[in-house]
C-alpha cells in the first residue's frame, strides 16, 4: 500500500493509475489525512480466481458462506 498527498496524485494521476492497474493500493490523503483508497477493481477477475470463503467461527457451512459473501460483493 502506497500513500500519497492529494497535490501528488493530481499532478501524477496517470502514472499512479498505472501502479494501481498492476496491483498497487493507493491511500489519499488530504492534509495529512486519509480520504481515499484507490484499489484494483477485483470484479474484473473471474470469481474462479478469486480466494474462497474461509470456514471459521459459527460452524458455517458452505452453503452459508457463499450466501453471506455474495450479501458483501459489490457489484458494477
Amino acid at each position: 500500500m502506497k500513500t500519497v498527498t492529494f497535490t501528488e496524485f493530481r499532478k501524477n494521476a496517470s502514472g499512479l493509475l498505472t501502479e494501481v492497474e498492476q496491483g498497487e493500493t493507493l491511500v489519499v490523503l488530504r492534509r495529512g489525512h486519509p480520504v481515499a483508497e484507490v484499489s484494483p477493481v477485483a470484479a474484473l477477475q473471474p470469481s474462479w480466481k478469486r480466494p474462497g470463503p474461509r470456514l471459521s467461527g459459527k460452524k458455517m457451512g458452505l452453503t452459508q458462506a457463499i450466501l453471506e459473501e455474495r450479501e458483501h460483493e459489490d457489484l458494477l
